[in-house]
C-alpha cells in the first residue's frame, strides 16, 4: 500500500476569509468531532502500545516521547503533567522536542530536519532496552522523529508512534504504531488542529491508563498527586475526609504530617 499525506490534503472548507465567526466555529467544530471519532477507531492499537508501556515501566524502564513543533510540545506537556498528577519522579516519563526547550515557546522549524539529533538527545538519558520510545508526528515523516526511532529499534529499544497518516515512514520503524487518521485539516495543512487534538487525546490515555495500571490511582482518585497549591490541597483534604470519614481538621493534620493522600490514609488506617 502506498503512502499518502492526508494531513496535507486540501481542506473540505473553502473561502474561509469570507465566513463569519459563527461559520468558522461551526466548521472547526465539525472537524474536531472527526478527531474524537478517529481516536475511538484506533483503541486496539492504543491498547497494544499501552500494554507494552506498562510492562516496560513495571520493570524499571522509562517512557520517552520525541517530536517536533506541535507534536513535540504535546509530548513535553504530557510528560510534565505526570509528576503533579500521579506523583511519579520526573525522570520516569520524559518528553523531548527538536530544538530543545527553547522550541517550546519559539518556532525552530529547521530543528526537525536532522535525522541524528533525536538519538543524541536520547543518549544524554542513557536510554536502553528497558525503556520505551514513542515518536509523535502528525505527518509520520518528520526526520528528527523517524531517525530517532530507527536508531532506537536497531538498539533493541521498543518503539511506538502516534501518526495521522497510514503507512508512514514513522510507522515503519514502530513496533506499536498508532495511525489515527483525522482527514484534511479545516485550515489546509494546519496539523496543530485536528491532528494535534487526536494526539493530545491519545497521549492523555497512554499516561493515564499506564499510571492507573501501575497503582497510582485508588477508586477514581489521584491519591499520589503532589499537594503544590490550594486547589490540590483542598482536593486532597476532601479525599481523606471521604475515605476515612474524618473531620476537616483531622484530614488537614494527616496531610500536613504525611504530605500525601495515600500515606495519610494508610497511616490513619494503621492506627
Amino acid at each position: 500500500m502506498g503512502f499518502e499525506k492526508i494531513t496535507e490534503a486540501d481542506s473540505h472548507h473553502n473561502d474561509l476569509e469570507q465566513k463569519s465567526i459563527q461559520e468558522l466555529l461551526q466548521g472547526m467544530h465539525q472537524e474536531d468531532q472527526k478527531a474524537v471519532e478517529a481516536v475511538g477507531a484506533v483503541q486496539n492499537q492504543t491498547a497494544a502500545l499501552i500494554e507494552k508501556v506498562v510492562s516496560q515501566l513495571r520493570n524499571g524502564g522509562r517512557l520517552f516521547y520525541i517530536g517536533a513543533g506541535t507534536s513535540g510540545r504535546l509530548g513535553v506537556l504530557d510528560a510534565s503533567e505526570c509528576p503533579p498528577t500521579f506523583g511519579t519522579p520526573p525522570e520516569k516519563i520524559v518528553g523531548l522536542i527538536a530544538g530543545g526547550d527553547n522550541a517550546l515557546r519559539n518556532s525552530i522549524e529547521h530543528a526537525e530536519d536532522d535525522t541524528q539529533q533525536a538519538w543524541k538527545d536520547l543518549e544524554k538519558y542513557q536510554i536502553n532496552s528497558k525503556d520505551i520510545l514513542i515518536g509523535i508526528a502528525a505527518s509520520g515523516t518528520t526526520p528528527y522523529v523517524v531517525g530517532g526511532l530507527a536508531i532506537a529499534q536497531k538498539e533493541g529499544i521498543p518503539t511506538g508512534c502516534i501518526a495521522c497518516n497510514i503507512n508512514s515512514p514513522l510507522a515503519a520503524v514502530s513496533d506499536f504504531p498508532i495511525e489515527v487518521v483525522v482527514g484534511p485539516e479545516f485550515l489546509t495543512g494546519s496539523s496543530r488542529m485536528k491532528a494535534g487534538t487526536a494526539q493530545k487525546l491519545i497521549l492523555n490515555s497512554i499516561t493515564t491508563a499506564t499510571l492507573i495500571q501501575l497503582g497510582h490511582v485508588k477508586g477514581n482518585k489521584m491519591v499520589d498527586m503532589q499537594l503544590t497549591n490550594e486547589k490540590l490541597t483542598g482536593r486532597a483534604e476532601r479525599m481523606v475526609m471521604g475515605e476515612l470519614h474524618v473531620s476537616l481538621s483531622i484530614a488537614q493534620d494527616l496531610l500536613q504530617k504525611h504530605k500525601s493522600v495515600r500515606k495519610a490514609i494508610a497511616a490513619y488506617q494503621k492506627g
